[in-house]
């Protein structure tokens, strides 16, 4: 069908969304909301980056003294992961992490945000420092300097100590505190020269799938009383842990969390609606986000866990809340979609259609919009100063053709998409100083193993050879411009 003037294409998204007459104001709305923002270019100094996580790429995981985590034991139950694949080798990081820096430099960034490996410094989670693991983490950080990349560090990207979890894992309050310690550690031995860090990786999806669903390690299905408290002791951890670092690092660092945030977005972008999808994305992330930010659970939150509700004092309220200087979002798909109503919770969440369009792994459905939105509702719920998009980016079906060639159409069109929503976001007054796409590289992409790849550069996981693809060349264009191409 061709629409021959700007009334019939809102005319009939109107009626696509049976609206009827009164829905072309609608659909207006829906249309100025989609175009893509006037020109191209970020912001003067903004900071791109890639992102990767240590138990994911490092490989060697019996040298230099380095402990047993979770998903090693994990990784190694029978039927746990695909293909039975574990990450004992992964892409060998640990040894080729100059390679990998050249890659980096070969995509012109200048940020690179990589997780520390708790066991590779502690073995048993407390106790004396493993120097030779510390030694290896100087090098990669000299070698990114060396090469004009700023280091941001993630303290925990899911990899706890076995040792850890044998004493309580996250169901303890002993692990925040061990994992304060250990913050404090690494600030001050690495804090000369990493000046922004991040506390723990997505909070949200280590806690709900390794302790409530069972799917991720440690693979515990707790009771609803059991799940509240690890949720409390996992934000209380990162407060620790921020006061840890300030306490312990020089003068200046740097800290927030890396939360997959759950967006809500307005169905349909009327003032009521949007109003709606704000209290529903404060209300979504009420056990991580929210009460970092606001230094208390939502009344709404513990009236739903009645009788099972995390038990915590004002003090760790007030550890929780401390101040961060940034907030990292991971950002891959679309939250939750809702319109307004009149009674409370004030938002009825709309379900995704079968028909919903997603990319090459299901659990990402295709939401542009997300990093607008996110981006946007931080800034207003939280007064949010600086945020940082911490992962974005999608799996795809590459193949190399015959003469080696990545050509992920998918992934490029993915990114297109999402940065020139974030762009809008931006220059609607969102505070992002930098965005790091996940991921430099083909990795252990948990549950997957090696079956689905995120990376800029093929992997191939026999030889361990690194071939960039085409949508880290679309990458390096947008970098070396400043702007969308």
């Amino acid at each position: 069908m061709v629409f021959r003037s700007r009334i019939g294409r809102r005319a009939a998204v109107a009626s696509a969304l049976g609206l009827g007459a009164l829905g072309l104001v609608a659909a207006r709305q829906f249309q100025e909301q989609s175009r893509p923002p006037t020109g191209s270019s970020f912001p003067e100094g903004f900071r791109w980056g890639t992102a990767t996580s240590a138990f994911q790429i490092e490989g060697a995981t019996h040298e230099d003294g380095r402990g047993p985590s979770i998903w090693d034991t994990f990784s190694n139950l029978p039927g746990k992961i695909k293909g039975g694949a574990t990450a004992d080798i992964a892409d060998d990081h640990y040894h080729l992490y100059k390679e990998d820096v050249g890659l980096m430099k070969g995509l012109g960034v200048s940020t690179y945000r990589f997780s520390i490996a708790w066991p590779r410094l502690f073995p048993d989670g407390r106790g004396p420092l493993n120097e030779k693991g510390l030694a290896f983490y100087d090098r990669l950080v000299d070698e990114l300097l060396a090469n004009g990349i700023q280091p941001y560090a993630t303290l925990y990207h899911w990899d706890l100590p076995q040792a850890l979890q044998d004493r309580g894992g996250w169901q303890s309050r002993d692990t925040a505190e061990a994992f304060a310690d250990y913050a404090a550690v690494v600030a001050a031995r690495l804090g000369d020269r990493v000046g922004h860090f991040f506390t723990l990786n997505e909070m949200r999806t280590f806690v709900e799938l390794g302790y409530g669903g069972g799917e991720f390690a440690p693979g515990l299905k707790l009771p609803r009383t059991g799940l509240y408290q690890v949720r409390h002791n996992a934000v209380l951890a990162h407060g620790l842990a921020v006061q840890a670092v300030r306490a312990r690092g020089r003068a200046g660092i740097k800290i927030g969390p890396a939360e997959n945030i759950t967006p809500a977005f307005p169905v349909i972008t009327t003032r009521r609606n949007i109003e709606a999808a704000e209290i529903a994305t404060r209300e979504l992330n009420a056990a991580y986000l929210t009460v970092i930010l606001e230094g208390r659970y939502t009344d709404a939150y513990l009236k739903a866990a009645g009788p099972d509700a995390p038990r915590f004092t004002e003090a760790d309220l007030k550890t929780i809340s401390t101040p961060v200087d940034y907030v990292g979002l991971n950002v891959y798909g679309p939250g939750e979609f809702v319109r307004a109503r009149q009674r409370r919770p004030y938002y009825a969440e709309i379900p995704l259609p079968d028909s919903y369009p997603h990319m090459e792994s299901d659990w990402i459905t295709f939401g542009p919009e997300a990093l607008y939105w996110a981006p946007l509702q931080v800034t207003k719920l939280w007064n949010v100063k600086e945020i940082y998009i911490t992962e974005n980016g999608t799996s795809s079906d590459d193949k190399p053709d015959a003469n080696g060639v990545v050509e992920d159409l998918d992934r490029v069109f993915y990114l297109r998409e999402y940065l020139a929503q974030l762009l809008r976001a931006i220059r609607a007054g969102a505070p992002v100083r930098g965005y790091f796409v996940w991921s430099l590289m083909d990795n252990f992409e948990w549950l997957q193993g090696y079956s689905a790849r995120f990376g800029l550069h093929y992997v191939d996981f026999k030889t361990l050879k690194r071939t960039p693809k085409l949508s880290a060349s679309f990458y390096r264009k947008v970098i070396e411009r400043n702007a969308l191409v």
